[in-house]
Formats: structure tokens, sequence, C-alpha cells
């Protein structure tokens, strides 16, 4: 069972170039997702910088960096791959990030809403978009019992700051 759900927020199709590293960006971190193990401390050190980590969102959340790659074909972007694991009841404070995201669901459920969009809830399988700017108000465990996680898989400038809190 795979669905797709795109936020209501009414933007620009991307263009082909953006469409591939979208596309090439998940086909990487599901094959690295699967490859490399729990942690990634190499990798850490050096994208702890750009991403939110577990002290910024809830205690029952946790980033975990997996990749960063540029993209030679499109000059001044980057791809950047990372595990939010989300402990039973775990969330997210509301945030936004600085580029194009694509999530996919490898454990449990998420809840997530986007702006003022419905709050959906996405099983194993399943992925959603996140436009870059758009605000990201709930982005949750779906279970009190069971944990959760997805892979993110980002698109933004080079030396971005992935994502930001919101008051």
């Amino acid at each position: 069972m795979t669905a797709m759900s795109v936020s209501a927020v009414q933007c620009p199709a991307p263009s082909r170039s953006t469409t591939f590293a979208i596309v090439a960006g998940l086909a990487c971190a599901l094959a690295i997702g699967k490859a490399l193990p729990v942690t990634m401390d190499t990798v850490s050190g050096v994208l702890a910088p750009l991403c939110a980590t577990a002290a910024d969102g809830s205690s029952l959340d946790k980033v975990e960096p997996i990749g960063s790659y540029a993209l030679p074909n499109v000059p001044g972007k980057r791809v950047t791959i990372v595990r939010v694991s989300y402990g039973p009841g775990g969330f997210s404070r509301p945030h936004r990030h600085a580029g194009s995201v694509t999530a996919y669901i490898t454990k449990g459920e998420i809840r997530s809403q986007l702006g003022g969009g419905p709050v959906e809830t996405f099983g194993v399988g399943q992925s959603f978009f996140e436009p870059p700017g758009s605000t990201h108000l709930v982005s949750a465990n779906a279970s009190a019992t069971e944990p959760a996680e997805l892979i993110a898989v980002f698109v933004a400038d080079e030396g971005a700051q992935l994502t930001t809190f919101l008051e």
C-alpha cells in the first residue's frame, strides 16, 4: 500500500532537475538507510550544525544525519538525508525548512500538518512532501505506545540551515 500526499499549499511545479534530485535523494536515502548501522558518528560531526537535534525539538525525538552530497548537475544545491526517530508520543516542535523535503515512513505512523492544511497520518511505505519554507505545525508519532521513524531527504542551498524552529 503506497500513497503520496501533497500539501494544500499552492506552489509552482518543481523543475525537472529538482524533481530528479528529490527522487534520486529518496532512493539514496532508502539504500543508505537499509545498508548503514543505526548511528553514523563520522557523518554526524559534519552534518550536526545543519540539522535540528533532539535538544531543539522534544525530548522524545531524535535526528540522525545519514549523508550529505553536493548535486553536481544542480550547482549550489545539496541533498542531505537524515533519520528522524520518535519515541512513543514523540514529536517535533513547529518548524520550517530552507529547502524541499521528502519524508518516507520506515516505522510506525507519523502525524503531519503543513500550514493550514489538515492533520494527516502516514504509515510505513508512505511519503509526503514539504515545499521550501512551508510551516510544519505537526510532526509527531501517532502512537503513544510504539516508536515511529522516517527518512527525510532535503534538497537545499549549500550551507543552508535546514531546520528553523518557530516560537
